[in-house]
């Protein structure tokens, strides 16, 4: 979703419906909030569209996938190459995710892996992208605070201010 459009607070009180029961339906939806179903059904249908109402995938468990190590490899890139160095990511089938990072680093890939073996190959594929100059890799001990913007739907279901903190 890009910046130019914001969800209100009728759109924010939908999504942490959903974020509280992802498999709750239009009907379901419209009665809990005591809106019509056309307006739940046009506001999902439109947050899905823009790209606000993301996959459900970043609610499969790896692990249950048989890839229970998971390690943050950060890249160097050379910037004339880095749209050939997405793609190439992007054809690893255990990178999950890669982020453009301002900074000393470029990149932040999050890759998961069977076994630390598993790992080691996967990082030298990546190292091995034409274009990517130099790795780092970490291994992600345990996760200390889970992917989460129930705080924040809260707080725009509220039409709290926007800014950080508190």
């Amino acid at each position: 979703m890009g910046s130019e459009r914001t969800l209100d607070a009728t759109d924010a009180r939908i999504l942490l419906v959903l974020a509280a029961d992802p498999r709750a339906t239009v009907v379901a939806l419209a009665e809990q909030l005591g809106l019509s179903r056309n307006t739940v059904q046009a506001r999902v249908a439109r947050m899905e569209q823009s790209g606000a109402l993301a996959s459900s995938e970043r609610r499969i468990a790896p692990a249950a996938l048989g890839h229970p190590l998971t390690a943050f490899v950060t890249a160097q890139v050379d910037q004339h190459l880095l749209a050939g160095v997405s793609q190439a990511l992007a054809d690893i089938d255990e990178v999950v995710e890669v982020f453009g990072l301002s900074g000393e680093t470029d990149l932040l890939v999050r890759v998961v892996a069977t076994d630390a073996e598993n790992l080691y190959r996967i990082a030298g594929r990546i190292l091995a992208v034409p274009g990517i100059e130099r790795t780092t890799t970490a291994l992600a001990m345990r996760e200390l605070v889970s992917h989460r913007l129930t705080p924040l739907l809260r707080r725009a279901a509220k039409g709290g201010e926007r800014r950080s903190g508190r």
